[in-house]
């Protein structure tokens, strides 16, 4: 994921635990948002994204039986540059395996998740868009229901990834869904950019949440930043703290 750059000091307030419109997003069910027998794709521009947009859909959709469908654009190898502690040999392999304990944290069925990786470079996704709509297409057909993040993110990776999967869902007859990320964290003051009348809430119960927290907490590489050469958390303590509300919210 790429730093947010919020300082864990003096956090401004933001869209996601200050924005009115939050408590009037109507609610979808699951069977609303994926069919009975359609199957559920999620798009993660670098390993972790599948958690922090879908989470809990995950959860939801896996207990209902539904078949999974998980497409892994880069190993996020990219994100700590300089450092020797985390260095991009070892993220190639570390952050999979982080995905691969997260996944399990959730209680997803491993042995038939159907997950396949790019193998993209992070950090520079806007300049093979085309090649990833591609990749992404070679895996849909028509009839599922795509995820990923949203189109206009304010994160370059994020916007890329989020514009590829809409137009290869729309090549194969698949229905997409945008899932903000980073948006949420925007000031308050920008709240009107988010697009409200497209927005629907999901509702977790306490043991959803529960295993999203769990499972957010799997990528040890992305919980602590080095200071000493300039590198924020990937993912700070607010995004942690976001990981516990109860609800997930799409664009539709």
């Amino acid at each position: 994921m790429k730093p947010l750059f919020l300082s864990e000091h003096s956090l401004p307030t933001q869209i996601w635990n200050s924005a009115a419109q939050l408590d009037n997003i109507p609610v979808i069910n699951t069977h609303s948002l994926v069919p009975p027998g359609a199957r559920a794709v999620v798009v993660a521009p670098h390993p972790g994204d599948e958690v922090v947009t879908c989470g809990g859909l995950l959860q939801l959709l896996s207990s209902l039986g539904h078949p999974l469908q998980l497409l892994s654009i880069t190993d996020g190898s990219a994100s700590h540059p300089g450092s020797r502690q985390w260095s991009e040999k070892r993220l190639s392999v570390f952050r999979p395996q982080e995905s691969v304990e997260a996944l399990r944290r959730l209680g997803l069925p491993m042995h038939s998740l159907k997950w396949v990786r790019g193998g993209f470079t992070d950090n520079a996704l806007l300049d093979c868009e085309a090649d990833i709509t591609h990749f992404i297409a070679r895996y849909l057909r028509p009839g599922d229901v795509v995820f990923s993040t949203w189109r206009n993110d304010s994160n370059d990776d994020h916007e890329a990834v989020g514009r590829a999967s809409a137009q290869a869902a729309a090549q194969v007859g698949a229905t997409f869904h945008d899932v903000p990320v980073w948006a949420w964290h925007w000031p308050e003051r920008e709240q009107n950019l988010i697009p409200w009348e497209r927005a629907r809430k999901l509702r977790l119960d306490t043991w959803t949440v529960a295993r999203k927290s769990h499972a957010t907490h799997a990528y040890a590489s992305q919980l602590k930043g080095e200071p000493a050469i300039g590198i924020a958390p990937m993912l700070p303590r607010v995004i942690l703290e976001r990981m516990r509300l109860p609800y997930e919210i799409v664009l539709i």
